[in-house]
């Protein structure tokens, strides 16, 4: 079948490939319908690897996907030819001690769509644990179908937050994840969410929601504009999402005390903070690898019309120009937060 492959670092294709299509008791097969061009699928399509996943011989992209159920595994009874689905993109080991302590997300024998050498979904029919396939609420796009994964992330950030009601939040970065985290952050309780970015045009897409307030970091103090919306306390809770090693440099003057730090983003060398002010105002650090058990949690949030995410997908590719949505997607227009590809027309 046709994939978008990629060769080595820089190099694309549109081209046949053989994959396993088998469908197993407990699987479904899938014909895809969106996906999403994810951060790390442009930084392996640049670079040709992620610290230690390195791509050494050719792989699919992909891994933000929706679709419909083509052929369920006759042991498959909550699901039907069909039904219009997102997929959770990441399969551990059942037995593992990480999925036996609830935290599947950290098993390291995860079997992660377009993590080299795991092939991606950017092909037409996908077979997928039925586990780990959700039907989407009749009211939800497969274009929104594939923005339930990142969305996944902004969720896990919430939830290690332990958000209480009232809860004022900052966010650092306003890309897909930063602004799905600040849905989240106000769906979880918060009753306002000050986020910060260098890209004015983002900063005027997450100003399109009630209760976030932008801040152009180029022309503004972050610290002062916390200390004004929070009467000089600072806010309860900080959540990086930019993974840039400077916003670590004054990180702890956006907590008040007793405060709760969330590690979204991941910096791209190792990073420098002030213990003694962690400790000084006891912030609770908390961090976040992907997510566990938050797919139906953000379907069922998307599905009660409590949150809009339509006005973040900026375009939406053709599977036969899906290597012009990985330029576009890699040339990081400013006005862009998620580039999609879609098979529905072909």
């Amino acid at each position: 079948m046709q994939a978008l492959v990629l060769e080595k670092a820089g190099v694309l294709a549109i081209r046949d490939i053989e994959l396993n299509q088998s469908v197993g008791d407990h699987d479904v097969l899938i014909a895809i319908r969106n996906v999403g061009v994810c951060g790390s699928d442009v930084h392996y399509y640049k670079h040709g690897a992620i610290g230690p996943f390195v791509v050494r011989d050719p792989m699919v992209l992909g891994h933000e996907a929706s679709g419909i159920i083509v052929a369920c595994g006759s042991k498959v009874s909550h699901l039907q030819p069909g039904d219009r689905v997102c997929m959770e993109p990441g399969i551990p080991d059942m037995t593992s001690r990480a999925v036996l302590e609830g935290k599947y997300n950290l098993d390291p024998a995860v079997r992660f769509w377009a993590t080299p050498p795991i092939h991606g979904c950017l092909v037409p029919e996908v077979v997928h644990p039925a586990s780990f396939t959700f039907k989407l609420p009749d009211n939800v796009s497969f274009a929104e179908g594939a923005l339930i994964e990142p969305l996944a992330t902004g969720m896990q950030a919430a939830d290690k937050a332990r958000i209480r009601p009232g809860d004022v939040a900052v966010v650092i970065g306003a890309g897909t994840i930063g602004i799905l985290t600040a849905l989240a952050a106000l769906a979880g309780g918060c009753s306002k969410v000050i986020i910060a970015d260098l890209v004015q045009e983002k900063l005027d897409i997450a100003a399109g929601y009630d209760a976030i307030v932008p801040v152009n970091v180029a022309r503004e103090s972050l610290v002062e504009i916390v200390a004004q919306q929070t009467d000089s306390w600072g806010a309860h809770i900080i959540f990086e999402a930019s993974g840039s090693p400077k916003a670590f440099e004054n990180i702890c003057e956006l907590a008040g005390p007793g405060g709760c730090i969330v590690l979204v983003g991941m910096p791209p060398k190792p990073v420098t903070m002030d213990v003694v002010a962690i400790q000084a105002k006891e912030i609770r650090m908390e961090s976040v690898f992907r997510y566990a058990n938050q797919f139906p949690r953000a379907l069922a949030l998307l599905g009660s019309g409590q949150l809009n995410i339509k006005p973040l997908i900026s375009g939406v590719f053709p599977f036969k120009q899906g290597i012009e949505a990985f330029e576009r997607a890699a040339s990081g227009q400013p006005g862009d937060v998620k580039i999609q590809i879609s098979f529905e027309s072909q």
